[in-house]
């Protein structure tokens, strides 16, 4: 029994960890994307602009899963 919470806890930190990761590798792929400048409106930009601040924010206080799914809006905005 304690090898399946020890297992569970190793997996838990591995998730976190990958999806801590993840959220600079989508930055990235979203600055990229606007210095580019694509086709969007002001009010597309402005909400790329948002969302991705928003990630940030998410990334920089823990909340990995949630900084993905806020930068994950403004990848499909892009078309990403």
């Amino acid at each position: 029994m304690k090898m399946r919470a020890l297992f569970a806890a190793l997996g838990l930190a591995f998730a976190t960890s990958a999806l801590a990761n993840h959220c600079p590798m989508d930055m990235k792929a979203i600055d990229e994307a606007m210095a580019k400048n694509p086709q969007l409106t002001a009010e597309q930009a402005a909400d790329v602009k948002k969302y991705r601040a928003e990630g940030e924010a998410l990334h920089k206080a823990g909340k990995h899963q949630e900084s993905v799914d806020t930068l994950a809006k403004a990848k499909k905005i892009l078309g990403l």
